[in-house]
């Protein structure tokens, strides 16, 4: 104030006192609206800064809800009526309490109500609930999701009790979906390292064990499912190979293959061992994982390959001579290489080491197995878990190779391929047509058969032979006694009569077994000449006839020509012929026997036709074979018949029997030979 008044001129101050006090209050007056318009300014200022920070609040409160996906509803007490303040979950009108309440999951509605009374009661300020929520308005199908509600009571100052409820709802469905969806991963996870085919198992940066599958607990012979006391109590750097080969503070990927020898645990195996650090996103090691093989079986297999890979190495400059041997043996063997691709599902079949031959999928080759091809097809769906040890099996197959219908037998070799993850990729091996050996084995135990047949027939021959040879002798011998003693003429003749019978049964069996002896040693001799053979087969049956003494039986002869000149062994002739006819007498008790022959297909047709017991259908082929007998109380070495195949096989021939049990047989032959002359009978 002070200084105003110095700004007074003096001479006002003189002049009149009035004047001085009206300048001063104008003055006054002045600096006090100067003073308020300042004031005001400065007010009007703070108010608009004021609201610019109101205004930043609500657009960062805003987006907040909207990053958060949240809404926010106020819950009037007295009204009983919901208002949205912000967000999507309820229409812009609002709702009432008890839509509210239908919206609401009916399994979850009891506890939010509870918490609700709580609050209106006064008995809470706020409360954080968990509950089901209703999207659909439309009386459609519900569509639920999962709600994270956070409540807080409005109070009026002075009051107990509430006027309203404010809530801030944060929609979680998405993220539970995404927890059970991990949830599902992990379990899936778990399965898959639980069914592993190899053993795995976890361990911390620092060697101590975590989790080990059921592959790993199997080999590792674990005290129980969940626990073994040796593996958990010792460090992994403790043991032996990574004991030797990791360097603890900076592991590097590892692999080995050795005999592990854990008499703890009975472990004494040849494993294929394969570690593996696992780091985070910066590189920090948090895992240590371990697989591992039993490679026992294969290990063998595997040093040869070895040996084989070094000897290779040592004969790079002779490789393509050795490709060309081998493809050379291969084609001689009927020998094929093959691998398969299980990731292509294809076989290559390779002539060599490198020719590939062909090529086809894994349904093609399938199709060419016969007995087993259900099988086979079942295991190539998934070879990856059927072919995972070396194999070697012989099966009947359609040929792969050859232009032929003809079944084969191939015997099929594999061993599984890796690639460098330890992961099986396919088969390799080899495939060989083993018919000829095969058959060649079927023949060889059908000889041996033949010959322990034929031994034991030799056996029973030689017995029979004693009792044969034995017979007619005991009769030649006794009935000679009795010659001397007879008186009469008649019963003279009776004797000589059965005396002869038995010296010509005597010499059969002898020729029977020179003829036999000869054919072993020499081989059988055939002397062909000129010769009308009408006249032989009727000096010949005048002989066959006398054979047949049965009166029951009557002899029958067949000869439709009388002249046949041609050029042929007649005394062998007579042999076959001869043994086709003692058989039927043998057999025949009442009937009749027909022997007859005639011309057909350049050669003579000869035959015998009795009505006797016959020959059961799966015994015809076994009479020609040496020793055989069907009927062992019938006399005679069991030779004839065989005889009379050799005769017919050395003219290049043909014989048979067409036999009916009961009704008879008829026992031909067929000898080939040229026909000079031929002359019909009338």
């Amino acid at each position: 104030m002070n200084i105003f008044l110095n700004i007074i001129p003096q001479a006002l101050i003189a002049d009149s006192g009035v004047e001085l006090v009206s300048v001063i209050v104008a003055i006054i007056a002045i600096i006090l609206f100067v003073f308020i318009l300042i004031w005001n300014r400065l007010i009007l200022r703070r108010i608009h800064q004021t609201s610019d920070v109101a205004k930043n609040a609500y657009d960062m409160m805003q987006q907040a809800l909207k990053i958060n996906s949240s809404n926010v509803i106020y819950y009037d007490i007295a009204r009983k009526y919901i208002d949205l303040l912000y967000g999507h979950m309820l229409p812009e009108e609002g709702i009432t309490d008890e839509v509210w309440k239908e919206h609401v999951h009916p399994e979850d509605l009891p506890t939010v109500l509870y918490e609700m009374r709580e609050m209106i009661a006064g008995k809470k300020k706020s409360a954080e609930l968990h509950y089901r929520w209703n999207y659909e308005y439309a009386g459609k199908r519900p569509r639920w999701g999962y709600l994270h509600n956070v409540t807080v009571a409005e109070y009026l100052p002075g009051m107990l009790r509430p006027i309203g409820l404010v809530s801030t709802l944060v929609d979680e469905t998405k993220i539970l979906e995404k927890q059970e969806e991990e949830s599902d991963f992990a379990e899936r996870y778990k399965q898959t390292f639980e069914q592993s085919v190899i053993g795995l198992s976890f361990y911390t940066p620092d060697g101590w064990l975590i989790d080990a599958n059921k592959k790993m607990r199997e080999m590792c012979n674990f005290d129980n499912e969940n626990y073994d006391g040796f593996f958990s109590e010792i460090n992994l750097f403790d043991t032996s190979p990574f004991r030797e080969n990791i360097d603890k503070n900076n592991i590097q990927e590892f692999w080995a293959c050795s005999r592990s020898d854990i008499p703890e645990r009975d472990m004494h195996l040849y494993l294929e061992i394969r570690l593996h650090p696992i780091h985070d996103g910066e590189g920090k090691l948090q895992y240590i994982a371990i697989a591992t093989r039993d490679v026992t079986e294969e290990r063998e297999l595997y040093l040869q390959s070895k040996l084989n890979d070094i000897q290779i190495q040592k004969a790079n400059k002779e490789i393509q001579r050795y490709e060309m041997e081998l493809q050379y043996m291969m084609e001689s063997c009927d020998m094929r290489a093959w691998r398969t691709n299980y990731k292509e599902r294809k076989v290559q079949f390779l002539k060599g080491l490198s020719t590939i031959e062909k090529e086809m999928s894994f349904d093609e080759y399938v199709s060419y197995f016969i007995d087993d091809y259900e099988e086979v097809r079942d295991l190539f769906k998934a070879p990856e878990q059927h072919f995972t040890k070396p194999l070697s099996v012989l099966r009947k197959m359609r040929p792969i190779f050859h232009e032929t219908e003809e079944v084969i037998w191939n015997q099929i070799n594999s061993v599984p391929m890796y690639n460098e993850q330890g992961e099986l990729i396919g088969g390799f091996g080899l495939i060989r047509n083993m018919t000829k050996f095969i058959e060649a084995q079927e023949s060889l135990k059908r000889e041996t058969q033949r010959a322990n047949e034929s031994g034991r027939l030799k056996s029973v021959f030689l017995a029979n032979m004693t009792h044969e040879i034995r017979t007619p002798l005991n009769a030649i011998v006794g009935f000679s006694d009795l010659l001397q003693m007879m008186t009469t003429q008649e019963e003279k003749r009776e004797l000589i009569h059965v005396i002869h019978n038995n010296c010509d049964m005597l010499l059969r069996l002898i020729n029977d077994i020179m003829a036999v002896s000869s054919m072993d040693s020499n081989g059988l001799i055939m002397k062909p000449v000129d010769t009308d053979f009408s006249k032989a087969f009727d000096e010949m049956c005048q002989t066959l006839a006398q054979r047949v003494e049965n009166p029951n039986v009557e002899f029958i002869k067949e000869n439709p020509y009388t002249t046949l000149l041609t050029h042929l062994d007649v005394g062998r002739i007579t042999q076959v012929m001869t043994n086709f006819v003692t058989n039927a007498v043998k057999y025949t008790q009442q009937g009749h026997i027909r022997v007859g022959y005639r011309v057909e297909e350049d050669g003579l047709y000869m035959y015998c036709e009795d009505t006797g017991t016959g020959i059961p259908k799966d015994q015809c082929a076994k009479v020609f074979e040496r020793f055989v007998k069907l009927n062992d109380y019938v006399q005679g070495t069991g030779l004839g018949l065989s005889i009379c195949k050799a005769i017919a096989e050395r003219c290049n021939g043909k014989i048979g029997v067409d036999s009916e049990v009961g009704r008879g047989s008829t026992f031909w032959t067929w000898i080939p030979c040229k026909i000079d002359k031929l002359e019909e009978r009338n």
